[in-house]
């Protein structure tokens, strides 16, 4: 797992809270009673299921000092914990009726094993949520991807990003093995970024941090250069100057019954 930054994950906070808000709207149980947001990060993504659940007790959980301390500023009335979801699920109670992630098991591998995890802790009728950014059909990873495999970057970039998500299809297979009562679906956000500086500025925050923390900071500066350059060829620029930023994330409910 890399290492997160708060405030470099905050710069678009607006924009990586819509698909929690999406998640969390179509979440339908009658009065649940407790709630916990694997994965929250800076807490944005609980802050929505407080505003969605105001009675339900909540609990925030991520592995990330950094996140979890602007968490805990920023919304002191939520609790939050530290937790590798990796390691530590098997230490929670099962007595969620919400086990909620956004944007976050796709750093974990083994998804069949930790989905499994996942419904553990629901009580019967509980909820898992889940949204998973689509990486696989996200030009910029391809576009990342490929500047580290040239020969400047193959030398001293080592490790390559690992995507651990399944098909949509091995999904299906693994809930319904789970679950008689889910739904999968995919939405694409259409950003309004004002550069391609800002789409790298985004990468920065997530999926560029695996390169960059295996690189010097003269070495990152040209590294985040080069990949400037072939976004540039990605994505073209609108009338006003502005780039139509799409990116596609995958969402699933699975009742425990």
């Amino acid at each position: 797992m890399p290492e997160w930054s708060a405030e470099q994950y905050s710069k678009f906070e607006k924009e990586r809270t819509l698909p929690a808000v999406d998640l969390a709207d179509a979440i339908h149980i009658n009065d649940p009673k407790k709630i916990i947001d694997i994965g929250c990060g800076i807490g944005n993504s609980t802050a929505v299921l407080r505003k969605n659940f105001p009675h339900a007790q909540i609990i925030g959980a991520d592995s990330s000092e950094d996140m979890l301390n602007t968490a805990k500023k920023d919304h002191p009335e939520i609790e939050f914990i530290k937790l590798d979801a990796e390691k530590e699920l098997s230490g929670l109670s099962a007595d969620f009726d919400i086990v909620f992630s956004n944007a976050c098991i796709q750093w974990i591998p083994d998804h069949r094993k930790l989905l499994k995890s996942l419904m553990a802790l629901l009580k019967p009728d509980g909820i898992l949520a889940i949204q998973i950014p689509q990486q696989r059909k996200h030009p910029m990873h391809k576009v990342i991807n490929a500047v580290a495999g040239t020969e400047k970057w193959r030398d001293k970039i080592k490790q390559t990003r690992v995507y651990n998500i399944l098909s949509e299809e091995e999904y299906y297979d693994v809930l319904s093995e789970l679950s008689g009562d889910l739904r999968i679906w995919e939405t694409v956000y259409f950003h309004d970024m004002l550069s391609h500086s800002s789409i790298i500025e985004w990468y920065k925050g997530t999926g560029l941090r695996p390169y960059l923390e295996q690189l010097n900071d003269t070495d990152k500066q040209s590294f985040e250069h080069d990949v400037l350059q072939e976004t540039e060829k990605v994505y073209p620029l609108q009338r006003n100057g502005h780039i139509i930023f799409r990116f596609p994330r995958l969402f699933f409910t699975a009742v425990k019954t």
